[in-house]
């Protein structure tokens, strides 16, 4: 729309308000974009947000420099059909805020349909640091289904700042090149959605690796329900090379619990002696608080080992 020009005169409306309705300076107050202060009891989560809040170090700083600065970055949101706002981008400002007594946030508000909200929100947070491999999942399948169901309807000029075209054909290939990744490696995140809950979150623990984990997601949720009972009890994880095993015997259909328990404890015998040091996640969680990440509770493990050991020299002199 041509912005509009003031006639010049004082108190005389712009020119573009003399030759229309009310009803479309209405439609154009409604769509333009504000920044507003807004309580953040107003602003709620994001349905199905995959991304997590930590309550870690990094928020510890976010909520101080709130406290002193205020919130720098303006969130995105959109109204909520239940009342107040729903938060597209800025989950992590709210959370600050709130940790830094603060009660008020800027927020850009746009009106957007379901599928574009989805898109702009996996599109802010994907590309942070410390982003689980769960979390991914779960973001790139969001978007994907997001992606298809606009392809699969007419275009609508509801795009908001994403300037995209949605009658184009999108794809995982548009997924991958919006956030950095080779489309083969989105396509083995999506992947993971297909793993049971307990394997998922060994894999977030680092205690599964990323490529043994997409060849298990094959097989079927009862496989990997009597896998995880196993490597639970052996413990031990799956290397590359068994995860393969796995997938092939349940593909051809001939994986029983003894084949699994078989498979899992070749491994165990032929790295047994390796010097390597596993420390089961069920052991160890307890002594951490649940927003702690991986690398989180290794340098706390690491620091409380390096104290231990000044100890020991020093009793030893």
């Amino acid at each position: 729309m041509a912005a509009r020009k003031s006639l010049g005169g004082a108190g005389l409306p712009p020119l573009a308000d003399l030759f229309s309705t009310s009803e479309e300076r209405a439609l154009e107050a409604q769509t333009q974009e504000r920044v507003m202060m807004l309580p953040v009891s107003e602003l709620h989560d994001f349905p199905g947000h995959p991304f997590q809040v930590r309550d870690d170090e990094e928020m510890g700083k976010l909520a101080e420099s709130i406290s002193q600065h205020g919130v720098l970055m303006p969130g995105l949101v959109r109204p909520r059909a239940a009342g107040g706002y729903e938060i597209v981008a800025g989950h992590r400002r709210k959370f600050a805020s709130m940790k830094a007594g603060v009660r008020e946030m800027p927020v850009i508000v746009r009106d957007m349909d379901d599928d574009t909200a989805v898109i702009l929100m996996v599109d802010s947070n994907v590309q942070r640091e410390n982003v689980l491999p769960s979390e991914k999942a779960r973001a790139y399948k969001m978007k994907l289904d997001a992606i298809k169901r606009r392809a699969g309807r007419p275009g609508k000029e509801n795009s908001g700042q994403l300037d995209q075209n949605f009658l184009n054909p999108y794809s995982v290939e548009k997924i991958a090149q919006d956030a950095g990744e080779s489309t083969k490696q989105v396509q083995r995140y999506i992947r993971l959605n297909e793993l049971i809950p307990e394997l998922l979150e060994m894999v977030d623990g680092n205690e599964i690796k990323f490529n043994p984990a997409y060849e298990l997601a094959f097989l079927r949720p009862e496989e990997q329900t009597v896998l995880h009972d196993i490597l639970q009890a052996e413990e031990v994880t799956p290397s590359l090379s068994q995860a393969q095993r796995l997938k092939r015997a349940s593909q051809e259909g001939r994986l029983s619990e003894q084949d699994i328990a078989v498979i899992m404890r070749e491994e165990k015998a032929q790295t047994r002696d390796t010097g390597k040091v596993t420390l089961p996640a069920k052991e160890i969680e307890q002594f951490f608080p649940k927003s702690y990440t991986p690398e989180q509770k290794k340098k706390v493990i690491v620091k409380l080992l390096a104290s231990w050991a000044r100890q020991r020299g020093e009793q030893e002199r």
